[in-house]
């Protein structure tokens, strides 16, 4: 079996294989089947097409508001350590309120908790040294709702955490560019609506897995808060995994961080 080389710090490679487990095995379905005591496969199948397709119009339009907030104002986010409990706190109070109406509670209450998310994306991120006044960092705050889920169009190659990244980076550059110019002023423009469109078809799968889990036990506002606590977990997990990996690359590069990552990925084994 090969060695990875030890060119990076074996403190920074003990982060970097944290963030390649979670990214590459997130538990989010894991974790609504505990909920739930249903496999997610299983409970997706109960939601009504018609539901499922709001369910992706809905993903759509929730990643279009984020795009706004992390436009105009994450730039101001708390400075100090990662208030995760907090968000988890405020997520699962929001679920609860929504529980009680089922599917239809979780699209009213998706733009919320959403937006909790990202703000709990962006003091991950400052927290791992990215710079919000940054386009660029802002950006990769709302990569994080694509780390989550897999598209039903991606092949293996896009899959894994810098095929998804590699899938996204012209959308993002050129949403970067557009919003520098002319900001968010002409929300209908093309660059906009691509990165949407890219983003939100992996969100909405886990928009799906989150329907599915609260429709299943019926049990209204106890499910609601325990889903979207699941919920919140999963994106700071992703945020933590994908905001270390791109402090490792500021320190190494990004050319060694990725071999490395990926040969953590093929099961290879550190030097003695």
């Amino acid at each position: 079996m090969n060695s990875l080389p030890m060119a990076i710090d074996p403190a920074d490679l003990e982060r970097l294989r944290w963030a390649t487990q979670h990214l590459e095995h997130p538990s989010l379905a894991a974790r609504l089947m505990s909920i739930v005591g249903t496999p997610i496969e299983i409970a997706i199948k109960l939601l009504p097409r018609p539901v499922y397709r709001q369910l992706r119009a809905a993903a759509d339009a929730a990643i279009g508001q984020v795009m706004e907030v992390a436009a105009s104002s994450l730039r101001h986010e708390h400075e100090g350590d990662p208030r995760n409990a907090l968000y988890q706190g405020l997520a699962a109070g929001s679920g609860a309120v929504g529980g009680f109406f089922g599917v239809w509670g979780l699209i009213f209450d998706l733009p919320i908790s959403t937006t909790l998310m990202l703000r709990s994306i962006a003091e991950i991120a400052r927290a791992e040294g990215e710079d919000l006044h940054s386009a660029e960092a802002r950006m990769a705050c709302l990569e994080v709702f694509a780390l989550g889920g897999q598209s039903e169009s991606d092949d293996a190659a896009e899959a894994g955490y810098y095929g998804v990244r590699l899938a996204l980076a012209v959308p993002i550059a050129q949403a970067a560019s557009h919003i520098a110019e002319h900001g968010l002023s002409g929300k209908g423009a093309p660059a906009i609506v691509e990165l949407i469109a890219a983003i939100g078809a992996r969100f909405g799968v886990v928009i799906s897995e989150k329907a599915a889990a609260q429709i299943v036990p019926l049990v209204g506002a106890a499910a609601g808060a325990a889903v979207n606590l699941a919920f919140m977990n999963h994106y700071q997990e992703m945020a933590r995994g994908h905001f270390v990996v791109r402090a490792l690359e500021r320190r190494y590069g990004q050319a060694l961080v990725q071999a490395s990552y990926e040969a953590i990925r093929r099961g290879e084994t550190f030097p003695a």
